[in-house]
């Protein structure tokens, strides 16, 4: 195939409208992660974070989330340690760092021009990744959701005596 005929074939309707569906897909799922982040931040005391749960809307822009799920990583750690700290709450050293860094990495990696194989590896480890960050996130958010419950049920019981 020669390179007009393979830009004739991808300047096909079918061909352009599964791009742009799968570029609408793709958004989709990086605002749904942010609006995870936003949620979790929402759970911290102001004094606590290191970004502010706005901020998080940033890993939905494409490029710029190559830098800021970096950011993300590191950022939400620390605001979890100081939160997590601050309520004497004892969880894992660094929550969700690790696997931030790992889907952070690989997401940059699949920025980076390689070969099909490589790239189609690289893509699924992404999703993986991803899923995985979001879940230990999610799961770092019910612990706080969790803990403000007793909190509540605490000054109820304290009101009552």
């Amino acid at each position: 195939m020669t390179q007009e005929e393979l830009i004739k074939e991808l300047n096909k309707p079918e061909v352009l409208y599964t791009l742009l569906g799968l570029v609408a897909i793709r958004i989709i799922i990086w605002l749904l992660f942010a609006n995870a982040i936003r949620r979790t931040l929402n759970l911290i005391a102001v004094e606590n974070r290191l970004m502010t749960p706005n901020q998080s809307w940033l890993v939905a822009i494409p490029l710029v989330n190559i830098y800021w799920n970096f950011q993300v990583a590191s950022r939400l750690r620390d605001s979890l340690i100081n939160e997590f700290y601050d309520r004497k709450i004892a969880v894992e050293e660094n929550p969700t760092f690790r696997k931030g860094s790992l889907y952070a990495w690989i997401y940059l990696a699949t920025n980076i021009p390689l070969p099909i194989s490589i790239s189609g590896v690289l893509v699924i480890l992404h999703f993986v990744t991803l899923a995985n960050y979001w879940f230990n996130i999610s799961a770092n958010r019910r612990i706080l959701e969790e803990h403000d419950k007793f909190r509540e049920k605490e000054v109820i019981i304290n009101d009552e005596n």
